[in-house]
């Protein structure tokens, strides 16, 4: 009886919240759901029908669209290719002039994390908003999972008193609890309190030090989560081993950005879909380029959002039924070079020396490469390495640089990751 209470009392605050904050999101996500059934032919009408309409806003409302979309009119999706694409850059350089004259009802602040260089601060207007939060429900409705449920964030470490205070008190509202320290004592809260979640979200290398964690003291693990949703972050392979031994399910993956939105959501066959409804995607020499097809606040069209991916095939099919295209991997964030003694190469290649270890040899290993002088790499590696996977390292090494770059490994590292505490996988100094 006091458990159906509190359910029923946190569904009646987020429904309070959400009327006042999202109006719009019911609608969406009703619409989202209907979709679920359409075929490839009529998600992609639809998404030919919002670019055309946020192509008209843009070149309407906005200074900086108005000559470069002038008269600009789609007949196929192919036809984006003919709109230029826009940078970081050129966005943060003109974030004025992209905001749109429109008159919007409500509109919201929005800060990108800035990790990947300066952070974008920009308006998102209610439908937008509401569209993106629509867009995760979806992706909850698949593990039968409701946004008012007990569950566990990972999310930021380093507040002041204030900050966590409010904090404290805008998890409570949600049903929320978090982890702001790694501490043995705050580990062993989180673990008891987890046991009653229904699903946990947040970075997922805080997910997975936690996990880590909470196997090494050999705490109780939840028996009722139906999701393990990890953000904002690359889910590593090396991570699931410990992440199921902690919590009893895989970790799956929701990919976006504060910019562009929900990009893809994995589904329970493991595919990560695309939200077709709320973004088009590109691929160009691996790299994504994304355009919102909800935001006429703030247009964001064929923006390059500095991640690589691997886009499937249009006809690769998933056995959950969805027919929305899917993303195959995201491969990471294009960042910095690698400057070596007489060349660069793309920082990608740091991926493949670990997923060929993986694919190739079975050594699934966590790690992190700091280039701070040309020509030489350190690489932080969690793991305690024995011989044979030392050697494997050092093959993969030497296959793409060669001896163009010296470098040191370091075993049992540890990382560094930001004031937030998101980590990247590759960091250059230089």
């Amino acid at each position: 009886m006091a458990r159906n209470f509190k359910i029923m009392f946190f569904k009646l605050i987020y429904q309070l919240g959400q009327k006042y904050r999202n109006p719009s999101i019911k609608k969406h996500f009703y619409f989202l759901k209907s979709t679920e059934n359409w075929t490839l032919d009529q998600l992609e009408n639809y998404q030919l029908e919002r670019l055309n309409k946020v192509i008209s806003i843009a070149q309407n409302s906005t200074n900086f669209y108005k000559n470069s979309l002038k008269n600009k009119y789609l007949n196929s999706l192919k036809d984006i290719e003919s709109i230029p694409i826009l940078s970081k850059e050129l966005l943060l350089n003109n974030i004025k002039d992209i905001h749109s004259k429109k008159k919007f009802k409500k509109k919201y602040k929005a800060t990108t994390s800035g990790t990947s260089g300066n952070s974008i601060k920009f308006l998102r207007d209610e439908v937008a908003d509401s569209f993106n939060r629509a867009s995760s429900l979806r992706g909850y409705s698949w593990y039968n999972v409701e946004p008012w449920e007990k569950n566990g964030y990972f999310w930021g470490l380093n507040f002041n008193t204030r900050e966590k205070i409010k904090t404290f008190f805008l998890d409570f509202l949600q049903n929320r609890f978090r982890i702001f320290t790694y501490q043995e004592s705050e580990i062993k809260t989180f673990a008891k309190k987890a046991l009653k979640a229904t699903y946990i979200h947040g970075y997922s290398s805080m997910i997975y030090q936690s996990a880590v964690l909470i196997n090494k003291l050999n705490l109780p693990k939840p028996k009722k989560l139906k999701l393990l949703k990890g953000t904002s972050e690359k889910v590593l392979e090396s991570y699931q081993k410990e992440i199921q031994k902690a919590f009893g399910l895989k970790m799956i993956n929701e990919y976006g950005a504060t910019e562009s939105g929900i990009i893809a959501f994995e589904c329970t066959s493991g595919n990560m879909h695309i939200n077709m409804e709320g973004v088009f995607v590109e691929e160009i020499n691996s790299e994504i380029l994304v355009t919102n097809l909800q935001m006429t606040s703030f247009p964001i069209i064929r923006y390059r959002l500095g991640d690589y991916i691997k886009l499937a095939s249009r006809d690769k099919k998933c056995s959950c039924g969805l027919n929305h295209r899917i993303i195959d991997e995201v491969t990471g964030r294009i960042g910095g070079n690698i400057v070596g003694k007489t060349s660069e190469y793309p920082n990608l290649y740091i991926y493949y020396i670990f997923k060929n270890l993986s694919k190739k040899y079975q050594i699934d290993l966590n790690y992190q490469v700091v280039q701070n002088i040309k020509g030489q790499l350190e690489f932080f590696i969690e793991n305690q390495l024995n011989n044979k996977e030392l050697g494997y390292l050092k093959l993969e090494i030497k296959k793409y640089f060669n001896d163009d770059i010296k470098y040191a490994i370091i075993e049992n590292a540890k990382f560094i990751v930001s004031k937030k505490g998101k980590l990247k996988n590759f960091i250059s100094n230089i």
